[in-house]
C-alpha cells in the first residue's frame, strides 16, 4: 500500500498509456465503416491543410508574420514612448536605445527569414 500511494502518478500515467490504445484499437476493429482509411498514414492537418512541407513551412511563415508585424510596431512606438521618457536622461537614452536596436533586429530578423524562405521555395519550384 505504501508502494501505491508513493508512486500513484506514474502508475496512473503507465495505466493511461496502456488502456487508451487498447481502447481506440477495439473500437476500430468493431465498428470498421467508421474509418474507411484504417490502415493509412492520413495527413494530419486535414483534407483542406497544406499537402507538402514547403506549403506547411509558407504557411507557418505567413502565421509567424502575422503576428510579428504587429508585435514590431507596438515595440517600435514603446521604444518612442521610452525616448520621450528618458528626457535627456543619459542612462535611460542608452536603455532605449538598445530596446530600438533589438526591436530592428527582430525586425530583420523577420522579414530575413520570410525574404529566404521565399527564395529558397522560388529555387526549388523552379527545379
Amino acid at each position: 500500500m505504501k508502494f501505491i500511494k508513493k508512486n500513484w502518478q506514474k502508475l496512473v500515467l503507465l495505466s493511461y498509456a496502456f488502456f487508451i490504445p487498447v481502447f481506440v484499437l477495439y473500437a476500430q476493429g468493431q465498428n470498421p465503416s467508421v474509418d474507411p482509411n484504417a490502415g493509412k498514414i492520413l495527413n494530419p492537418l486535414g483534407t483542406t491543410g497544406p499537402n507538402s512541407i514547403p506549403v506547411l513551412i509558407q504557411k507557418i511563415l505567413e502565421g509567424v508574420l502575422k503576428i510579428g508585424i504587429p508585435v514590431i510596431a507596438l515595440a517600435i512606438i514603446y521604444c518612442g514612448f521610452l525616448f520621450v521618457k528618458a528626457q535627456g536622461k543619459p542612462e535611460e537614452l542608452k536603455k532605449a536605445k538598445e530596446a530600438l536596436l533589438y526591436t530592428l533586429i527582430g525586425a530583420a530578423i523577420l522579414l530575413g527569414a520570410w525574404a529566404i524562405a521565399k527564395m529558397i521555395s522560388a529555387t526549388v519550384l523552379a527545379l
